[in-house]
């Protein structure tokens, strides 16, 4: 028998995932994307600080997207839990441990802005100094995403396993779901450990098959509700 809460948390998931994505992806794309010199910190650094107002609009809609995070790992917690209660809590508070890493990750993002704003009061400092440090900032962050990635795909397997088994979504889409995560944990964890494993496998496709998958699983349930698959 499905319960009142899961029903509701069935909608709150299918209205928070396709918002928060589209949100975070068009002010990505548009503010934070452009700025971006890939294996080269320093002069990221120097682009945010010429761009500090687009910087700070993309901030404000990650931490948007934070938000939307401990939503959709309460609304996920309520629908599976009665599937499996230790497991939906575990990777519950494994999606919980990415949504703070996010938050830690914006941080060292507003963390490197505050460096490169603050060269009246580094003088002494090379000219060349300032845009380091910030890079330096901006990876640390990076490093804080990537371990919170790992964890995110772990959690996301637990939760695509408690979805196969309820059969509320259907069979090859829970399947999907297994698999994406197994994929984004390994690629996180992989990058961790060897750097280079991101000219192996772009850091583009980290996220896109495990985002699709959850896209889909917020709007089939959304669309049908919860309702076993035959």
């Amino acid at each position: 028998m499905i319960e009142k809460s899961q029903r509701y948390s069935a909608r709150v998931l299918g209205i928070t995932y396709p918002l928060t994505f589209v949100i975070l992806t068009w002010f990505f794309f548009r503010f934070y994307a452009p700025l971006l010199v890939w294996n080269n910190l320093p002069e990221t650094a120097r682009n945010l600080i010429a761009h500090e107002r687009a910087i700070r609009i993309y901030i404000l809609s990650a931490l948007f997207y934070g938000v939307g995070l401990l939503v959709l790992l309460t609304a996920l917690y309520l629908i599976l839990r009665p599937i499996g209660r230790g497991l939906a809590l575990f990777a519950a508070f494994c999606r919980l441990a990415y949504a703070f890493l996010w938050f830690v990750q914006l941080l060292d993002l507003f963390a490197a802005l505050r460096v490169m704003a603050s060269a009246n009061h580094f003088s002494a400092l090379e000219p060349d100094c300032l845009p380091a440090l910030a890079g330096l900032q901006l990876a640390s962050g990076w490093d804080a995403y990537y371990i919170g990635l790992g964890l995110y795909g772990l959690g996301t397997i637990i939760f695509s396993c408690l979805w196969l088994k309820s059969r509320y979504i259907p069979r090859a889409l829970a399947a999907w779901g297994i698999l994406s995560s197994v994929f984004v944990a390994f690629c996180a964890f992989a990058y961790l450990t060897f750097p280079d494993f991101g000219k192996i496998v772009s850091v583009n496709w980290y996220e896109m098959p495990i985002g699709l998958f959850e896209l889909v699983t917020s709007l089939w349930v959304l669309v049908r509700g919860l309702r076993p698959v035959a």
